[in-house]
């Protein structure tokens, strides 16, 4: 709930806990154990930057994040809590936001795509889940495309450049370093896997726009909330971590440096958060840091969910300046050595006990704490939080259709772009017919515009004319489909 120009979130015995605007790229941090609250907790900050007239995007494992599209309903519960929190009813409206629906795989919201190329050889070896080895081989393929202007959009095209590079390994082993057939044969297996789970619809055009994400509605200049629809896609959590950490990275290489400002152009909210660490390899993670640490000044503002503070690295951890604390339990050792390690994450209140507290905390209750107007922690509060404007729980399909089909962005990403088709084989020379002796032979007919290729003969992925490379000549005329032929290294290939 906006109030005063800042997000009201809760109230403690200090009274009302507001996350102020330009405090907001700070990034933050929701925590806590199964059903303590956490949904609540950001659908009242996402509901509170869009009022704010700043974008949203967050991503919806469980489907109760679709009823932002539709208001509210009282009850008694609310009201008591209103009560509780010290909000006047008058003040607190229940109402619908303007939001998106998004989905990698196009069923319930408009398709998310990229290309291959777009996500780049590090997170690509990501959701292929390589070793060292294969995301070296990775790295060389991705060069070899940069060189030969090769388009790397899906992942039949990812295909066709590994079986070039596997049939010419021992060429461009010379040039970038070991390439195996092994490895080559293992990133295909890989590929074949990811196209099973539903890779191949990812990976295409049109690809999204990041910009579509940051705009506002113009009638009533709340900012969109972008919803990502992960039922399915946290199916695969290799692939749902490695597109959030995609459309991060996207976010950072695409927006100018802005500074501090008097509110974030876009808020992030990444929910499981702890899959986008799991099984990190080290180039990976310190891209991840770097890009949490400088996102900042580009005015993006992105808060992770999870159970633990712990599942989040301590590098990322102490970017976190704003952070909500719901309850924990400490069934086991590892329970309690978290539950220590999220209440030395606070300032301390000396009103109460902050470890003893993380353990008592009722359901909708948590420990806040958001950064002042000087960029300090505040010292950690027990608080209430608000309940959301919006409804609580889950649309109907047939609502969700029509927010499909009425939206901005409908017809825009819904159909995929096809490849073009290849052109039909020229045509061989028709021999001359044989004449008997005692006839004079006629003349061969000339046949009109029927182009001829140069004793190519064509064979799939596989070199055609073999040139020294020191005699060879790049070709005089252009083919009219680049993807069917291929002067590398003075060799022909048929792809």
């Amino acid at each position: 709930m906006l109030h005063d120009g800042r997000i009201w979130v809760g109230t403690g015995e200090g009274g009302p806990v507001y996350l102020l605007p330009h405090m907001a790229n700070r990034h933050g941090l929701i925590a806590g154990a199964t059903g303590t609250g956490k949904t609540v907790s950001l659908k009242v900050l996402a509901e509170g930057f869009s009022d704010m007239g700043v974008p949203v995007f967050l991503s919806d494992i469980k489907s109760d994040l679709s009823g932002m599209v539709k208001p509210g309903a009282g009850s008694e519960a609310i009201d008591r809590r209103l009560d509780g929190c010290g909000v006047p009813k008058e003040e607190f409206l229940f109402h619908a936001y303007p939001s998106v629906f998004w989905d990698v795989y196009g069923e319930q919201g408009h398709p998310v795509r990229a290309t291959v190329q777009d996500m780049g050889p590090l997170l690509m070896s990501r959701m292929l889940s390589l070793n060292e080895t294969q995301s070296g081989v990775m790295n060389i393929i991705f060069r070899v495309a940069a060189r030969e202007g090769f388009p790397l959009i899906d992942l039949q095209m990812l295909k066709d450049l590994l079986i070039m590079v596997g049939s010419n390994a021992k060429n461009y082993t010379l040039e970038y370093g070991n390439v195996s057939v092994a490895s080559v044969g293992a990133i295909q297996r890989a590929v074949a896997v990811l196209e099973d789970q539903g890779g191949s619809v990812f990976f295409g055009e049109p690809a999204i726009d990041i910009r579509d994400w940051i705009e506002t509605d113009p009638d009533s200049g709340k900012g969109r909330i972008n919803i990502l629809s992960a039922d399915r896609l946290f199916n695969n959590p290799t692939m749902y971590s490695t597109f959030l950490l995609w459309m991060l990275t996207k976010l950072y290489d695409l927006l100018p440096e802005q500074g501090d400002a008097e509110k974030p152009k876009i808020v992030f909210f990444f929910d499981e958060a702890h899959l986008l660490f799991n099984n990190c390899s080290r180039p990976l993670m310190e891209k991840i840091e770097q890009v949490v640490r400088l996102v900042r000044s580009k005015g993006v503002g992105v808060y992770f969910i999870t159970q633990s503070p712990a599942d989040i690295p301590m590098t990322i951890l102490g970017q976190l300046g704003n952070r909500i604390q719901h309850a924990l339990r400490a069934y086991t050792p590892l329970d309690q050595k978290a539950v220590k390690t999220a209440a030395q994450t606070f300032r301390t209140n000396p009103a109460f006990d902050t470890e003893e507290a993380i353990t008592t905390l009722k359901t909708g209750e948590a420990l806040v704490s958001f950064l002042d107007e000087h960029g300090a922690p505040g010292v950690v509060e027990r608080a209430t939080i608000l309940p959301p404007q919006s409804y609580m729980g889950a649309i109907t399909p047939e609502d969700r259709n029509l927010v499909i089909t009425t939206s901005p962005l409908y017809g825009i990403y819904e159909e995929r772009a096809e490849e073009p088709a290849p052109e039909p084989e020229p045509a061989a020379p028709q021999a001359a017919p044989v004449q008997p002796a005692a006839q004079v032979p006629q003349a061969v007919p000339v046949q009109p515009a029927i182009p001829v290729q140069p004793a190519i003969p064509v064979q799939p992925a596989v070199p055609v004319i073999m040139v020294p490379p020191a005699q060879a000549a790049a070709p005089e005329q252009k083919l009219d489909d680049p993807r069917r032929f291929r002067f590398i290294n003075g060799v022909w290939y048929y792809i």
